[in-house]
């Protein structure tokens, strides 16, 4: 299915009159003219082609924030945007530009954005509280541009293993190398999950089932089928007990349209818009007991309600949408 064709200044089209009007008298006239430059412009140097807002993007844009008021820092997520939007990245470093693109992207995609970066920070402190714990390594699943075996201290002494699709962690690799970050403690394990299984892959590249492990697992089950998840979490029960997992998932009524969720349908449009529908989620009163039956226990269940607060105070408790959004921490054996 084709993607999309949006651009920065298609958003800053729809959603700019209306801004310039509710902060009437509180915008300079240089300000005027940049929005009104890249409302006019469809050139790469002025946002260029946007297929979708993802998470890479967000978190490029926290991490331009001064260093007293993001919730976290990573340096490695602008070299992974696409070029046209790595083209446009200085803006973020601009506090007007910064600040009209987050509450654009938030009209455009309610709570994506402000439950990404929450979330971002969650998972780190919980990974890194977990190194602190005496994890000895650490296995992401779906690493996609996850870049925490680099950016986080707690995790820099401990050997990381990378499971992706091929064509990903080949552009991973590469990028990686052109940045010159050390690799050396880091396994990449390309799989194919139609040739063979996760321990397979895993195999070939010295992972150890029977070592304390840290396993990552962010925004990859409401991709995946039921059975999908099963069968990982059943192998996850299997590695040395008191490994914990970290991941993610969406509230199933999402997934099945009940309607209890604000901007439930129109999330659901936009992700399979682009080729990418959400096909699986979870009750989250149902999930202790689920896991519990496959040999893991729930230490801890956040929806982006609850992370947003913790993570961003009341700035975050004021922030809507992506209700449905969770993140779990778990532990291996009951």
């Amino acid at each position: 299915m084709a993607r999309p064709t949006l651009e920065v200044a298609d958003i800053f089209r729809d959603h700019g009159p209306g801004w310039r009007e509710a902060n009437r008298g509180h915008v300079s006239l240089g300000q005027l003219k940049v929005m009104g430059a890249i409302e006019r412009c469809r050139t790469a140097a002025l946002g260029g082609h946007v297929a979708r807002c993802e998470n890479t993007a967000f978190r490029a844009q926290e991490s331009a924030m001064p260093e007293h008021k993001r919730l976290f820092y990573d340096p490695f997520a602008v070299s992974f945007l696409g070029p046209r939007l790595r083209t446009v990245s200085p803006l973020f470093h601009i506090p007007f530009v910064r600040l009209l693109l987050a509450h654009l992207m938030d009209a455009c995609w309610p709570g994506a954005r402000t439950s990404a970066i929450a979330r971002t920070c969650l998972i780190d402190e919980w990974a890194s509280s977990a190194a602190a714990a005496g994890m000895q390594q650490v296995l992401i699943l779906g690493a996609g541009f996850d870049c925490r075996a680099w950016r986080l201290p707690a995790l820099r002494d401990l050997p990381v293993f990378e499971i992706d699709h091929p064509a990903t962690s080949a552009e991973k690799r590469r990028l990686i190398g052109e940045l010159g970050a050390p690799t050396g403690r880091v396994s990449f394990a390309p799989i194919d999950f139609e040739r063979e299984s996760l321990p397979e892959a895993l195999a070939k590249v010295g992972f150890r089932a029977d070592k304390l492990t840290l396993v990552l697992w962010e925004g990859v089950t409401n991709y995946l089928t039921a059975e999908a998840v099963d069968t990982t979490l059943r192998w996850i029960a299997t590695l040395a007990e008191s490994s914990q997992l970290i991941f993610t998932y969406v509230d199933a009524d999402l997934v099945n349209g009940s309607g209890r969720f604000k901007d439930a349908a129109r999330a659901r449009r936009a992700v399979t818009n682009v080729g990418e529908p959400w096909t699986f989620g979870f009750r989250p009163e149902e999930l202790p007991a689920y896991l519990n039956e496959r040999g893991l226990k729930l230490t801890m269940d956040m929806s982006a309600n609850e992370y947003r607060a913790l993570a961003m105070g009341a700035r975050g408790a004021r922030a809507k949408g992506y209700e449905f959004y969770h993140v779990a921490l778990v532990q291996v054996g009951v």
